[in-house]
């Protein structure tokens, strides 16, 4: 007991009090009053996969708009997986026109020669770190200050929290579009996934209709139309589809409804304004028309959230193919 005693009397005791404060503190602010936030992000955090989808919607926008400048910043975003995601889509096309992925490679090639590569840019996250350990330097000294930057360096390699958004992507990518081909059908002018994903509160998607000469027809798209219940995130109930036809006055709507609130009447009365109500069911079909255009939707997936809330009320996900033709006749 007593080379114990001896043994404690000479251990230094105010510096491994104050090291372990100043974790303790550290700790307290790195995940309660100062957590880390990954903010103003570029799509160069993305997975490799996600940045050819975004590459690829970067190149079909240019088709519409070509913006010098816009097209390479965005190619800029994509930091150092731009490349090899400009070589998976000319390996793979897929729907995009090869003479215009072309153009969008030599414009990039063009801007940038000769210049340096483009450095990633996150001084706003920079800037809340040096605060913070600052701060901490202030308050317990140099020890403490230690232990919280090594945890705010640990912390600074992401959350890996995946949001709504991301998980609607992801369905979009694996979701298989239907070959209306091989049903003996004229292939559509255009054909679209869109997911809704329980927590995409904004969730609120439009696409442009144009010629293979990029001639503008209209537009059409899908977004939130009721929600029940309260709290976040919104228990979305109903779907409102649209299609808009530059040559017609009357866009046409219909409203896909869960099966509770196509039996609720209060909720019938506040969306027959709106439109045709259509109840969802999985594989069902929805038939929008206009003066010259036609829109198909296609309930690809459909899972209900189970909650507080009464059954079939509220959509956790519901994945639609959205397919165009010209109306014939």
């Amino acid at each position: 007991m007593q080379f114990v005693v001896a043994l404690l009397k000479k251990l230094p005791i105010v510096p491994i009090a104050l090291f372990i404060g100043g974790l303790i503190f550290g700790l307290l602010i790195g995940w309660v009053i100062a957590p880390v936030e990954f903010v103003d992000a570029t799509p160069s955090y993305l997975r490799a996969d996600l940045q050819e989808d975004y590459l690829r919607m970067a190149i079909d926008s240019y088709r519409l708009n070509p913006e010098p400048n816009l097209a390479v910043q965005r190619w800029q975003n994509l930091g150092t997986g731009a490349q090899q995601a400009f070589s998976n889509i000319q390996a793979n096309p897929q729907t995009a026109d090869p003479a215009v992925i072309q153009n969008f490679g030599e414009l990039i090639t063009k801007v940038l020669s000769g210049q340096p590569a483009p450095t990633e840019n996150n001084s706003s996250s920079s800037t809340r770190n040096l605060v913070i350990i600052g701060a901490v330097v202030l308050l317990l000294g140099v020890l403490g200050a230690g232990g919280f930057y090594a945890y705010r360096l640990l912390g600074n390699r992401g959350s890996g929290e995946v949001t709504p958004t991301m998980q609607a992507v992801e369905m979009n990518r694996k979701a298989e579009k239907t070959n209306f081909e091989q049903l003996g059908l004229a292939p559509p002018i255009t054909q679209t996934m869109t997911t809704y994903v329980l927590g995409d509160d904004l969730y609120d998607e439009s696409f442009s209709i144009d010629t293979q000469a990029g001639e503008f027809m209209g537009e059409y798209g899908v977004g939130v139309s009721e929600a029940i219940g309260v709290g976040e995130p919104k228990k979305v109930t109903a779907l409102e589809i649209w299609l808009f036809d530059k040559n017609d006055i009357k866009t046409a709507t219909k409203v896909l409804m869960s099966k509770h609130a196509f039996n609720d009447p209060a909720i019938r009365a506040r969306l027959e304004p709106k439109g045709e109500l259509v109840v969802v069911e999985p594989q069902s079909q929805v038939l929008l028309e206009t003066a010259t255009l036609q829109l198909l939707a296609t309930v690809v997936d459909l899972e209900y959230g189970h909650g507080a809330l009464p059954a079939d009320s509220y959509f956790e996900r519901i994945t639609l193919e959205l397919a165009i033709w010209p109306r014939q006749g």
